[in-house]
């Protein structure tokens, strides 16, 4: 499976491409939720290469998200392995790794659930991401509910 063109709009609705400068490019950030690390740049895009005073074009962060998203597909399909999975199902897990990290996903309980073919209590797990440093955050919030509203259409 590959992300839909449905993923890709729900993760760049959350992403946004942040931090927009006078020149049209795009500096690094700290990540919303601790206010450091991991560092952040385009469309939420983090690695060892992301940090204070990176600067990418709009190509550069509609490159990497391109990468990322396609390196990002074939983990989750790995972790689902041969579990009835349907496209919309794909396409919100794949957006909950891109922002938790598959590491996340692959120990999650919505995981299991779903390999077990618990659809409903996996869709009810997203819910339960919407935390950064320990506390409650209104953007993943929305962003978890919009997951799971995906995973159940």
């Amino acid at each position: 499976m590959q992300p839909s063109a449905a993923c890709i709009k729900l993760i760049q609705s959350f992403e946004g491409c942040e931090k927009r400068r006078s020149d049209g490019s795009f500096g690094a950030y700290p990540d919303p939720g601790t206010g450091a690390d991991p560092w952040t740049i385009g469309w939420g895009t983090t690695g060892a290469d992301v940090k204070p005073g990176v600067v990418w074009t709009q190509a550069q962060c509609d490159d990497r998200f391109a990468s990322d998203l396609a390196k990002f597909a074939v983990k989750v399909m790995t972790a689902i392995g041969t579990a009835p999975t349907t496209q919309h199902q794909f396409d919100a897990m794949v957006s909950f790794a891109y922002n938790v990290g598959i590491g996340n996903l692959t120990s999650s309980t919505l995981l299991k659930k779903h390999k077990a073919g618990d659809f409903a209590g996996a869709a009810a797990e997203f819910a339960k991401w919407n935390k950064a440093n320990k506390k409650v955050m209104a953007g993943l919030t929305r962003r978890r509910a919009a997951e799971a509203a995906l995973y159940a259409s």
